[in-house]
C-alpha cells in the first residue's frame, strides 16, 4: 500500500515537472514584442534567447545520465526546478538585454535536466497513455504562460510582471519538490539498475543504426516546427495580419491548449488505435492544419488553423518517445532516449532562429507560413519512413 502511494507521488510530481517546463517556455512568444521594443531590438535578436537556451538545455540532457547518478532523480529534480525559477526571476529583473538573454542558459540547463530525466522514467515505466498525459501537463504549462502574459499586457502592465507571476508558481513547484526528494531518489535505486543491465550498447553503436539517425531527425524538425509556429504566430498575427492583442494571445494559447487537449484525449485512444496508426494521423492532420495557416484567409480561420496544427502535432511527441523503447529494444533507447532530447532542443533552438534570421530579409508572412509547411512535410515523410524501416528491438507493432 505504501509502494503504491508512493509510485502515485511520483506520478503527480511528473506532471507538475512538466508543467513547470511548460509554463516559462511560451511566455516569450506574447512578451516578446515588448521585450524587444523595451531594449531596442531586431527581429532576429530572438535568436539569441533560443541559441542560448538550446546550448544549455542540449548538454544538460546529453549528461542526464550522469547527474542522475552522481545527485539522485529528487535531488536534481529539485535543483533544475530551482534553476528555472531563478532564470525566470532574472528574466523579471533583468536591466538590459545581454542579462535577459543570459539567464535564458540558466534556464536551458534546469530545464534539460528536467525534460531527460522524467522521459527516461516514464518510457522504461510506465505507458504510452502515462507519456501522453505527462507531455499534456508540458502544453498546461505552455498554455497557461500566454494566458498570464496576455493578460498583464492587455491590463497595461508590464511583460516584467508577467514574469514575476510565473517565477513564483515555478517557486513554489521548486519547494514541493524538495520535499519529495526521498520519494523519487528510494524509486531512483530501481531506475539505476536498469541503467546497468543496459548498458551493453555504446553511445556511438546506438548512433550508427539508422533507425536511430532518423527519429532523431524527426524530433529536430518536430520540436522545431511546434516551437516557430508558438513563438512567431502572435507576432505574425499581430503585426502582419492586423489582429488584435487580445485576440491574437488568445489564439496562441488555443494552439498550446489544443495540443494539451490532444494528448489527454490520445492518452485514452493510443491503445485502441495503436501507435504508429495515431502517429501517421497527427502528421497528415499538422500538415494540414499549417497549410491552412499559410493561406491567411479572413476572420478566424488562422485561429482554427493554429488549433488544427496544435492537435495534430500532441501526439507526435509522447508518442514516438514511448516508442522508443519498444522500437529499438531498452539497450538501445536508453541512450536514443537522450539523442532524441538533444535532438528537440537543437530543432526547438536552431528553427525558430533561422526564421526570425530570414524574417527580416524576406518578411514573416511569407517565411513563417512556408517554414510550418515545409517543416510538417519533412516530419510526415520521416515518420513513413520509420514506418517501412526494420529496427532491431522491434516486436508486435500495432500499426
Amino acid at each position: 500500500m505504501k509502494t503504491e502511494r508512493s509510485a502515485t507521488l511520483l506520478l503527480i510530481i511528473a506532471y507538475l515537472g512538466f508543467l513547470s517546463l511548460g509554463l516559462p517556455d511560451s511566455l516569450i512568444g506574447v512578451a516578446w514584442p515588448s521585450v524587444r521594443d523595451d531594449f531596442a531590438l531586431k527581429q532576429s535578436a530572438a535568436g539569441l534567447l533560443f541559441i542560448g537556451a538550446g546550448f544549455s538545455y542540449f548538454l544538460s540532457s546529453f549528461f542526464t545520465g550522469r547527474l542522475l547518478n552522481a545527485l539522485g532523480i529528487g535531488s536534481l529534480l529539485a535543483a533544475s526546478s530551482a534553476m528555472v525559477a531563478c532564470s525566470v526571476l532574472g528574466h523579471a529583473l533583468a536591466p538590459v538585454w545581454a542579462l535577459f538573454a543570459a539567464w535564458s542558459l540558466l534556464h536551458g540547463l534546469g530545464s534539460g535536466a528536467i525534460d531527460a530525466g522524467l522521459n527516461h522514467y516514464v518510457a522504461h515505466h510506465l505507458s504510452a497513455r502515462h507519456m501522453n498525459w505527462l507531455h499534456a501537463f508540458y502544453t498546461l504549462g505552455a498554455t497557461l504562460g500566454p494566458l498570464i502574459m496576455t493578460a498583464v499586457l492587455t491590463g497595461n502592465g508590464s511583460w516584467r510582471t508577467g514574469y514575476l507571476i510565473v517565477a513564483a508558481i515555478l517557486l513554489c513547484l521548486a519547494l514541493l519538490f524538495a520535499a519529495a526528494r526521498r520519494s523519487w531518489d528510494r524509486a531512483d535505486g530501481a531506475m539505476a539498475a536498469g541503467r546497468s543491465e543496459n548498458a551493453g550498447v555504446g553511445m556511438m553503436a546506438t548512433f550508427r543504426h539508422a533507425t536511430v539517425r532518423l527519429q532523431v531527425a524527426l524530433f529536430f524538425f518536430y520540436t522545431g516546427l511546434e516551437v516557430t509556429v508558438g513563438q512567431w504566430s502572435f507576432t505574425l498575427l499581430t503585426e502582419w495580419r492586423s489582429v488584435p492583442k487580445q485576440t491574437a494571445g488568445a489564439w496562441v494559447a488555443i494552439y498550446w491548449a489544443s495540443i494539451c487537449a490532444g494528448r489527454i484525449l490520445f492518452g485514452y485512444l493510443v491503445d485502441r488505435i495503436g501507435i504508429d496508426r495515431l502517429l501517421r494521423l497527427s502528421t497528415v492532420t499538422s500538415l494540414l492544419g499549417t497549410l491552412l495557416f499559410a493561406l491567411n484567409l479572413p476572420g478566424p480561420v488562422s485561429g482554427l488553423a493554429l488549433s488544427l496544427a496544435g492537435l495534430g502535432l500532441a501526439a507526435i511527441y509522447p508518442c514516438m518517445m514511448a516508442r522508443t523503447p519498444q522500437r529499438l529494444g531498452k539497450a538501445v533507447a536508453v541512450h536514443a532516449i537522450g539523442y532524441q532530447v538533444s535532438a528537440a532542443t537543437l530543432g526547438a533552438a536552431a528553427l525558430p532562429s533561422f526564421t526570425g534570421y530570414l524574417a527580416e530579409r524576406f518578411g514573416l508572412e511569407t517565411t513563417l507560413a512556408t517554414g510550418a509547411v515545409g517543416m510538417a512535410l519533412i516530419v510526415l515523410l520521416l515518420h513513413e519512413s520509420l514506418l517501412s524501416a526494420r529496427s532491431p528491438g522491434e516486436g508486435g507493432i500495432c500499426r
